[in-house]
């Protein structure tokens, strides 16, 4: 049994880091372990400009520990009115790597996100001709559509029509919740790439709601059947060149997840790679966990992979931090249920 695994530093290739208060409480969590991480614009209000994008680098620069090496990779919130010279100046100075791409009420603070498609598309001429990558929340809001069916409505109505029409765009699917989703993102070419989460790989929807819903385990999207997390398990440890790790970790202070309409979204930064190295344990697959979470977003990104390492080490059921204090306000963190026994134990 392999008790020890020494990996390359990790990134995360989709992280929440809020502002404020909050940016303040949790950007040193994925700091801790991570080298790098695409940063969501989803602030209220979102970050529109290279401007914008320039200014929240700074504050979470300022949120970092004094001797991290963590880097932010800023991105632009894609709305109907983004400028695509403002958008390609920042991507050509190194201010953004890349967009982000929110349906209009799809998921937390997605209200500026986009409605109608045909007046994006110049955007997405502009991001194909100099390489900048759009990373997708992939769901439809249609009312009529079942919540657990809206990213396969997603991929066929919208996904890949924008993707025929637009040759040589680099597309993220980010958070990948289904068979249809890793099937898809697998066989898109080297053009398209995919992250999956740590919540969606170890839980399914049951976990969720037998027994009583668990407002910890809520996140958009939705976990699915548990035939859909076998086939996320499956893409995640084949060492497929478009699969990567992007956590979506996103923190809510513990109130408004124990609300009566709670917010969406699992805080799991604190105990991603604990997590991730049971799941990869379980799939007979720990040596593909570097491929996953330290290769493959670089390759991608056209980015270098980090030089530093992590070790982690099995042994005793870790002690999980329970919450993470902002003030006088908590954000729990993400407990997978059971033990987890692997944790970060060296790094260089």
């Amino acid at each position: 049994m392999t008790a020890s695994l020494t990996i390359l530093r990790p990134d995360d290739w989709h992280l929440h880091l809020r502002d404020g208060a909050m940016l303040q409480a949790v950007a040193p969590e994925s700091a801790r372990h991570f080298g790098r991480a695409i940063i969501m614009p989803n602030l209220v209000p979102p970050v529109v400009t290279g401007a914008e994008a320039a200014a929240y680098h700074r504050r979470i620069n300022a949120a970092l520990p004094q001797d991290s090496a963590f880097t932010p990779l800023m991105t632009l919130y894609l709305t109907e009115e983004t400028d695509p010279e403002d958008l390609a100046a920042a991507y050509h100075d190194g201010i953004i790597t890349a967009v982000k791409l929110y349906p209009a009420g799809a998921t937390t603070n997605s209200a500026s996100g986009v409605r109608n498609f045909d007046k994006v598309r110049p955007v997405f001429e502009r991001m194909a001709d100099i390489g900048c990558p759009l990373c997708v929340h992939g769901e439809v809001t249609d009312p009529e559509i079942d919540i657990f069916d809206r990213e396969a409505v997603f991929i066929d109505r919208i996904l890949d029509p924008i993707r025929r029409a637009t040759p040589g765009l680099r597309v993220v699917m980010e958070h990948i919740t289904t068979k249809q989703g890793a099937d898809y993102a697998q066989s898109g070419g080297p053009d398209l790439g995919a992250t999956i989460t740590v919540q969606h790989l170890m839980l399914d929807r049951n976990d969720m709601l037998a027994g009583g819903m668990r407002p910890h385990y809520y996140c958009l999207p939705i976990l699915k059947r548990r035939e859909h997390r076998e086939a996320l398990r499956a893409a995640a440890t084949s060492g497929h060149s478009q699969i990567f790790l992007g956590t979506d970790s996103a923190p809510h202070p513990t109130h408004a997840k124990e609300s009566e309409c709670c917010s969406a979204g699992c805080f799991t930064a604190p105990v991603a790679l604990s997590c991730l190295a049971h799941v990869f344990e379980e799939e007979n697959a720990l040596d593909q966990l570097e491929t996953f979470a330290s290769r493959n977003g670089p390759a991608f990104y056209r980015l270098p992979e980090n030089t530093q390492t992590v070790t982690l080490t099995k042994g005793a059921p870790v002690t999980l931090p329970e919450t993470v204090r902002m003030g006088q306000v908590s954000v729990t963190v993400f407990d997978p249920g059971h033990p987890l026994h692997w944790s970060v134990t060296a790094q260089s």
